[in-house]
């Protein structure tokens, strides 16, 4: 395990982590599955993950803290949307303009979406927090749901971009860059994806759809 010592004063850490705390209990209706229960898993693995790799720390447990304010900003959109949001936050607490670019930068390169097999270490370890987050053998059952109310989608429209975007990057090795992580919840993800490429196969079959669809009608009569 390397260290590396840190760039940001745990003072301005703990200012981030009180802002973005307030505006996720502000907004908690509008962030049922990307709330502080999220920010707060993603900002504690995300931190272990660094001190294990050599990232910086401080810097790591920044990015995690904001790395889904897009989501108060625009539904369902890239992390790239709540840029001016996060560097408002940042230089709020007193983050050095240097410091919040370099932020910046992390959280982009960490997005599932685009992240690829050679990132930085302060990318990586905020990455496999955020992965370990979505490959959770409890999320499906539990959170999947508020995902969807969150960013209004359907449940063909996640599993489609579920398989997407995650099953290539699990196909090549690189879901998770930490060894350790890959080798303890790898076979978490492994299920988890499989599980989302047969709700993919489900939702196209047109007599799923057919109950699905009778389903919803339910659902909003009961509303």
């Amino acid at each position: 395990m390397r260290t590396q010592e840190s760039t940001i004063d745990h003072v301005i850490v703990g200012a981030v982590e009180k802002r973005v705390h307030r505006l996720c209990r502000q907004y908690a209706d509008r962030l049922p599955f990307h709330g502080w229960h999220h920010v707060n898993f993603v900002r504690a693995k995300a931190a272990g993950f660094a001190r294990h790799n050599g990232a910086d720390v401080a810097v790591v447990e920044v990015a995690a803290l904001v790395h889904d304010v897009n989501y108060l900003v625009l539904r369902n959109s890239p992390a790239a949307a709540g840029r001016s949001l996060r560097r408002e936050i940042l230089a709020e607490c007193g983050v050095p303009a240097r410091i919040a670019r370099w932020i910046d930068e992390i959280v982009d390169e960490a997005e599932m979406a685009t992240r690829g097999r050679d990132i930085s270490l302060e990318a990586q370890a905020l990455s496999d927090a955020d992965t370990l987050f979505k490959a959770l053998p409890v999320t499906p059952v539990v959170l999947a749901h508020r995902y969807l109310r969150e960013n209004g989608l359907s449940l063909r429209e996640l599993a489609h971009k579920i398989v997407g975007e995650q099953c290539d990057v699990h196909d090549e090795g690189y879901y998770f860059y930490n060894p350790e992580a890959a080798a303890t919840y790898s076979r978490w993800a492994t299920a988890n994806l499989q599980l989302w490429q047969c709700i993919k196969e489900a939702v196209d079959d047109p007599t799923v759809a057919e109950l699905l669809d009778a389903v919803h009608a339910v659902d909003a009569l009961a509303s």
